[in-house]
């Protein structure tokens, strides 16, 4: 083993306290989750972020001593050279399916953004760009740290065979598994709803994934009938290839390392202090992990939590947590099931923030708070990047309508930052 010291040391749940090790194998869920009691959630456990003594080409590369699928296969005797080695082939096949990779995604000044919204000269909207990454969004990064693990466990023998992997999305997440899946040359099942375009179900295909429209049955308990027989998928020993930490929480490992990006090139950039920082929350994960990370790194940022007017359900949570010490017992009563979900943001429309215990702890500790986007906000906000020169999508652009909806309260000197985090297609 490697002299370097591992940060994450393990898992720890939200909920009931239960300890995880970080040698364990394909440790996805809190061993206490059952499937009438799903309200658990594992969390990283882990000292300060260890500083890499220099960015390396592959973001997974730069900081693999601060990376949990990292510290598990370091504590089965993989050595730091040989994670390297899986990283970067993992990498190429990507790259040969994709065309991206695993490289920093640009972070700079928008001038037009913040001439548009009458920020100052000593001022502005910061953009971190990921319409460009792997898949053409965040998600890869949250499914990259899944894949990694698996492919060590295979390789130090814990995993005997390849079972298949399984998504629930209809989006930027399912075009990552499906990517990455092909890379790997893992198969893939899909879950979608019945309502989803033949556009991204022909791109599905040609990945190779299985696509299953979800209808809902006549005994489905509340919620989305495509998450219902996705859960069904690993109730029958399929892996959780998901971005929902409830479900898999080792896509919570790979998403940090964007807030860890946006620190670096905000440093580099001379800005001494981000104000605010504006993430869409759909699931969640995308929130949880870089909130948490980017106060770890970058000091206290306050994190606004953009959700639309159409499907707000951590807004809705995050009122009825007000004054409770410890919301994740209480997680029945807070997170509740959003009826009828609608908004041109449609990839920010999961009924439930299946991430909002990461979310809430990382707005509660940064200072920030929930921001509802009306409809209108949405649609300008996407028309706005537009003209600023970014091809993002309505729900890619969502973190800004969340701006131009607490635009009153903004400092015109603040230094502000938002994700574009899905390319239009």
């Amino acid at each position: 083993m490697d002299d370097t010291p591992m940060a994450v040391t393990g898992w720890r749940c939200a909920t009931c306290g239960a300890e995880v090790p970080v040698a364990t194998p394909l440790s996805f869920r809190c061993p206490n989750a059952t499937a009438t009691d799903r309200y658990h959630v594992l969390q990283i456990v882990s000292g300060p972020r260890v500083d890499p003594p220099e960015r390396q080409a592959n973001t997974f590369v730069t900081d693999d001593q601060n990376l949990a699928w990292a510290a598990f296969a370091e504590s089965h005797g993989m050595a730091r050279a040989r994670r390297n080695e899986l990283i970067e082939e993992l990498d190429a096949a990507i790259r040969d399916v994709d065309g991206a990779s695993f490289v920093a995604t640009p972070f700079a000044r928008s001038d037009v953004l913040s001439d548009e919204l009458g920020m100052s000269a000593r001022g502005g909207i910061w953009v971190k760009d990921e319409t460009g990454g792997v898949g053409g969004s965040q998600k890869a990064r949250f499914l990259f740290s899944i894949l990694l693990h698996l492919r060590a466990a295979q390789e130090l023998g814990l995993l005997a065979d390849r079972p298949p992997l399984a998504i629930a999305s209809c989006g930027n997440a399912a075009l990552a598994a499906a990517t990455l899946a092909k890379a790997a040359e893992w198969p893939l099942d899909v879950y979608v709803p019945t309502w989803m375009g033949d556009g991204l179900g022909d791109r599905l295909d040609e990945l190779g994934a299985r696509v299953h429209r979800s209808e809902r049955r006549n005994d489905d308990p509340a919620g989305d009938p495509a998450m219902l027989r996705f859960r069904d998928a690993i109730a029958e020993g399929a892996v959780p290839f998901t971005v929902q930490g409830p479900e898999n929480a080792l896509c919570l490992d790979g998403g940090r390392t964007l807030g860890w990006e946006v620190c670096e090139q905000a440093a580099a950039a001379g800005i001494a202090q981000i104000d605010r920082v504006f993430i869409q929350v759909g699931g969640g994960a995308f929130a949880a992990a870089v909130g948490g990370a980017m106060n770890d790194v970058c000091g206290r940022v306050p994190l606004f939590a953009v959700q639309a007017e159409g499907c707000a359900p951590f807004e809705r949570a995050w009122r009825r947590s007000k004054g409770i010490e410890r919301p994740a017992e209480n997680w029945a009563q807070i997170m509740t099931v959003w009826d009828g979900p609608s908004s041109l943001a449609d990839g920010i429309l999961d009924d439930e923030t299946y991430d909002w215990i990461g979310v809430l702890e990382a707005v509660r500790s940064s200072g920030g708070r929930p921001v509802i986007a009306t409809e209108d906000q949405v649609r300008e906000a996407h028309a706005l990047t537009h003209r600023a020169g970014f091809e993002a999508s309505p729900t890619g652009t969502a973190g800004l309508a969340g701006i131009l909806a607490a635009r009153t309260e903004i400092g015109d000197d603040e230094q502000i930052v938002v994700v574009m985090s899905g390319v239009t297609r």
